[in-house]
């Protein structure tokens, strides 16, 4: 969808016009302080815990800016223009970004999912009259989309999942349940995988839809977490009918329309280095607590940098190539990967730094604050696919190894006689 790789004039011109819209729409940040112990928030939190009612709140201000971005031209910057985008580059997407970090704007987090996810999907697999329905709505923020993949009985066996879609006619009747789904219950669409043929081989019977959220017989209900708060939920469909112009791709042939999803998922979440609120907030933290000369310390203080700047190396790596117009590959599988490791050792030096303190709130700055990130990091191992099937991915992807046995696969050990070796 992006435009052609554009000269540094056009670049100017766009950069003057993006700014002119944000001065007239948008209040400067305040230039940014360095960072000192014991100012400012000191919630590293990987889940933000708020209310249902603030938060929807922030989801009207948050559709408010989407709409005035888009109405102005820069909602869909890549999108094509028949459709309300701008029909440019991904270069003007990205100096848009940039531009539009230094303002004051509502969070844009309720779409991370809709167009950092589903959209992408819509746009490669969806019947062309519902993409060009559904994805300005997207982009201009009158809608919100949800991935609804996971279920209880699956695990991150994608492929294992039960829920089933039947045909009747122009519909099919969707039945079951997903679980861990992000934003469910204040999104108006959702992503969604079923099972279409029960007698075929398990990734070969799947099929992919675009439903409608808010449709008779969809119940959404939240999901606590060991952090306190709820910010998944489950979903149950009880014979919830969908369109079968909103289906996604060739009947049966949803494993490829999960795949592209997925890929773009974990291009989406392992975009950071995992440190949780930046290595100089763990910089400080020693100093601090007087550990700046310990050896074991300064030792696991400086893995977790090395390990983040490879990491971002490797991200670096991957925009290159989607820059070139390639899609994500398996790296972003090890993004994800090296991103769970890194918040898992981030982890683990915040407990060693920290001790008790970590469990027990004394109100001082900077320490109990920090339990909200521990907790919160095994779900993250488990988002966007668990650390042991991005390991397989990599192990078959890249390293070429044989697929791990299962019930769909052939042991490479299954003529292997065990205890009939002559043992004179």
């Amino acid at each position: 969808m992006a435009g052609s790789n554009p000269n540094s004039s056009d670049l100017e011109r766009f950069r003057s016009e993006a700014i002119d819209f944000l001065e007239a729409h948008a209040e400067p940040k305040a230039h940014a302080q360095a960072f000192v112990w014991g100012k400012g928030p000191d919630d590293p939190s990987l889940f933000e815990e708020v209310d249902r009612e603030k938060e929807l709140q922030e989801l009207a201000e948050a559709k408010k800016w989407r709409a005035t971005k888009f109405d102005a031209g820069f909602g869909w910057i890549t999108g094509p223009t028949e459709w309300g985008g701008r029909g440019l580059s991904r270069r003007h997407e990205r100096l848009f970004a940039e531009l539009e970090l230094r303002y004051e704007v509502p969070s844009q987090g309720f779409f991370g999912i809709g167009l950092g996810m589903v959209a992408p999907t819509i746009a490669d697999h969806a019947n062309p009259e519902v993409a060009a329905d559904i994805l300005p709505r997207m982009y201009r923020g009158d809608i919100v989309g949800c991935q609804l993949f996971s279920e209880p009985g699956a695990g991150s066996d994608l492929a294992s999942l039960q829920m089933k879609a039947e045909r009747d006619g122009e519909e099919w009747v969707v039945t079951g349940q997903k679980v861990w789904t992000s934003g469910a219950h204040y999104s108006e669409i959702g992503e969604v995988i079923c099972r279409t043929d029960p007698d075929l081989p398990k990734h070969k019977g799947l099929t992919g839809f675009v439903v409608d959220m808010k449709a008779p017989g969809v119940e959404i209900r939240p999901l606590r977490q060991m952090t306190g708060g709820a910010n998944f939920n489950e979903v149950f469909f009880n014979e919830v009918r969908v369109p079968d112009a909103w289906r996604l791709g060739q009947v049966n042939d949803g494993w490829r329309v999960a795949l592209t999803t997925l890929m773009n998922e974990r291009a989406s979440i392992g975009g950071g280095p995992g440190y949780g609120g930046g290595f100089t907030r763990l910089k400080e933290m020693i100093r601090h607590f007087g550990l700046a000369d310990d050896a074991i310390v300064r030792q696991q203080l400086m893995d977790l940098y090395i390990r983040g700047s490879v990491l971002r190396y490797n991200n670096h790596r991957a925009v290159a190539a989607m820059k070139r117009g390639e899609l994500p590959g398996p790296e972003m599988s090890g993004a994800k990967l090296l991103l769970t490791e890194n918040m898992r050792r981030t982890s683990a030096f915040v407990s060693h730094v920290l001790g008790p303190k970590l469990i027990a709130d004394t109100g001082e700055w900077g320490t109990y604050s920090w339990s909200g990130y521990v907790l919160g990091m095994p779900g993250m191992a488990i988002a966007g696919g668990s650390d042991q099937v991005l390991r397989n991915i990599l192990g078959e992807r890249v390293l070429g190894l044989p697929k791990e046995p299962g019930i769909d696969t052939t042991s490479p050990f299954k003529d292997l006689k065990v205890g009939t070796q002559n043992r004179d």
